[in-house]
C-alpha cells in the first residue's frame, strides 16, 4: 500500500510575487477607472434625463400658449375671422336681452316719452303715465329684441362689426390716413339698430311720435354716412354725442395699441419657434424618447387644464367688473360666444396629449402593453380570417337575401337624412345609396356565373 504525497510547494521568487502585484494594482486601476467612467455615464444619462423631462414640460406649456395666442392674434387681428366669431351675437337670447335693454333705454331718452305723454294727456290723467311708460317700454323692449334676433337684421349687424374692426386695425397698423396721434374715437354704432326699432314702432304705433316718420330700410346692410342726421329730422331732436355708441377704440392710447400690436406679432413668432425648439432640443438629448414622448403628452393635458383654469379665472374678473343683471349675463354670453373656437383648441389640445401619451405608453415593454399588443395580432388574424370567410359567401347571400338588402339600405339612407338635413349631407346620401343599389344588385347578378365557373 502506497501512501499519496502531496506535490513539491511552487517557489516563487521576489520578480514573480512583484510582478504579481503590479497586475494586482492595475487591475484595481483599471477597475477603478470603468467604476468611475460608469458613474460618470450613470450621472450624465440622469442629467439628461432630467434636462429632457424639464424642456419637455416648459415645451408642452410655451405650446399651449403658442395655441392661445396664434388664436387670439387670428381672430383679433383679422376682420373676416373677427366678423365670423362675433356675427352669432344677436341670435344669442341673453346678448339680445342686454342689448334690448340699453337700446329701449336710448329710445326712450330719445323720444322722451314721458314727456310726450304728459303733453297730450290731462292733469287729471297723470297718475295713469307710470303704468303707460311701463307698458311702452315693455312693448318697445320686445319689438327691440323681435328686430335684433330677425335675419333681415343680421346684414346689418355683419356690415356694422365689419366697418368697426377694419377702421381699427387701420388705426393699430397705422394705416389710417385720419387718425395719426389723437383727437378721434372708434365705437360700436347702435344707431342702426335704433333706426329699425324705430321703423317698427312707427308702423306698430304711429301716435307715440305724434307723427308719421320716415326712415331708411337698412335690411340689405347697406349703411347710409348720414344716418344720424336723418334719424334726428326723423324724430325731431338732437341727439347725444355718444347716443347707442360703445367706445372700442380711444386714440388717446394710439401708442401703446399700435406697440402692443406689434409686440404681439414679434412675440408670437418667437414663441412658436422657440416651442418647437424645445421640442426638438429634449427629444434630441433624451436618453429613453418614448418615455419623453409619453411625458410630451401627459405635460399637454396638464398645461391645457391649467391654462384654461386661468383663463376662466380671468374670465370671472372682467364679469366682475359688470353690474349684476341682464348687462353681466349678455357679457358672460358674449365671452362665451366669441371665445368658443378657444374651447374647442382647448379640448383638441387635451384629447391630442391624451392620445400620445397612451400611443408612447402602449409601444412600450411593459407586461400591459406587451399583452394588448398580442391580443391586437390575435384579433386581426381572426378578423382577416373572419373577411376571407365572408368574401367568399357574401354574394351567395346577397343573392339570396336582395330584396331586404335593398330595403334596409334605403331605410338606413332615410334616418340619415333626417339627423343630417344639410344639403350636402343629402346629396352625400343619395350618391352612396345609389352606389349601394347598384353593388348589390351587380353582386348578385354575378353569383350564378361564379357557381357555374367553380363547378
Amino acid at each position: 500500500m502506497t501512501i499519496p504525497t502531496s506535490p513539491p510547494p511552487t517557489v516563487v521568487d521576489d520578480r514573480d510575487a512583484a510582478e504579481i502585484q503590479r497586475l494586482r494594482a492595475e487591475l484595481e486601476t483599471l477597475q477603478g477607472r470603468l467604476d468611475t467612467r460608469a458613474r460618470r455615464a450613470s450621472r450624465v444619462r440622469t442629467a439628461r434625463r432630467i434636462a429632457a423631462a424639464v424642456l419637455v414640460a416648459i415645451a408642452a406649456f410655451a405650446l399651449v400658449i403658442s395655441v392661445v395666442g396664434v388664436w387670439s392674434a387670428r381672430t383679433a387681428l383679422s376682420t373676416d375671422r373677427f366678423v365670423s366669431a362675433v356675427a352669432p351675437l344677436p341670435q344669442n337670447p341673453q346678448v339680445a336681452a342686454a342689448v334690448s335693454t340699453y337700446a329701449t333705454g336710448q329710445i326712450f331718452e330719445a323720444v322722451d316719452v314721458e314727456q310726450r305723454l304728459r303733453e297730450v294727456l290731462p292733469q287729471q290723467a297723470g297718475f295713469v303715465i307710470g303704468p303707460l311708460v311701463g307698458q311702452l317700454q315693455t312693448q318697445v323692449r320686445n319689438t327691440v329684441d323681435n328686430v335684433l334676433q330677425s335675419e333681415r337684421f343680421q346684414p346689418i349687424w355683419t356690415e356694422l362689426v365689419r366697418r368697426t374692426h377694419t377702421r381699427v386695425m387701420e388705426i393699430v397698423n397705422g394705416d389710417s390716413a385720419i387718425v395719426q396721434s389723437a383727437g378721434d374715437q372708434v365705437n360700436i354704432d347702435l344707431l342702426p339698430l335704433i333706426n329699425q326699432v324705430l321703423r317698427t314702432i312707427s308702423a306698430e304705433l304711429p301716435t307715440l311720435f305724434g307723427k308719421q316718420i320716415t326712415l331708411p330700410d337698412l335690411s340689405s346692410g347697406a349703411i347710409p354716412d348720414n344716418l344720424r342726421v336723418r334719424v334726428e329730422d326723423a324724430l325731431g331732436v338732437t341727439l347725444p354725442a355718444n347716443f347707442a355708441q360703445f367706445t372700442v377704440y380711444d386714440s388717446g392710447k394710439l401708442q401703446a395699441a399700435q406697440d402692443a400690436v406689434v409686440a404681439a406679432k414679434r412675440y408670437l413668432a418667437l414663441g412658436v419657434a422657440a416651442t418647437i425648439l424645445l421640442l426638438v432640443l429634449a427629444l434630441v438629448i433624451s436618453p429613453a424618447r418614448r418615455r419623453t414622448v409619453l411625458q410630451l403628452g401627459l405635460w399637454l393635458v396638464i398645461a391645457a387644464i391649467a391654462v384654461t383654469a386661468i383663463l376662466r379665472a380671468v374670465r370671472r374678473e372682467l364679469l366682475a367688473q359688470v353690474p349684476e343683471g341682464v348687462y353681466r349675463d349678455g357679457f358672460a354670453a358674449t365671452l362665451t360666444t366669441v371665445l368658443g373656437g378657444l374651447r374647442e383648441r382647448g379640448t383638441q389640445l387635451i384629447w391630442l396629449g391624451a392620445i400620445i401619451a397612451v400611443v408612447a405608453y402602449l409601444v412600450g415593454p411593459g407586461r400591459l402593453p406587451v399583452w394588448l399588443r398580442r391580443q391586437v395580432v390575435r384579433g386581426g388574424r381572426a378578423a382577416g380570417r373572419g373577411i376571407q370567410v365572408a368574401a367568399v359567401h357574401a354574394p351567395d347571400w346577397i343573392a339570396d337575401h336582395l330584396d331586404p338588402v335593398r330595403i334596409g339600405g334605403a331605410v338606413v339612407a332615410g334616418i340619415l337624412a333626417l339627423i343630417l338635413s344639410s344639403w350636402l349631407s343629402l346629396l352625400i346620401i343619395v350618391i352612396v345609396l345609389a352606389v349601394f343599389e347598384v353593388a348589390v344588385t351587380l353582386i348578385a347578378r354575378a353569383r350564378p356565373r361564379t357557381s357555374e365557373a367553380t363547378s
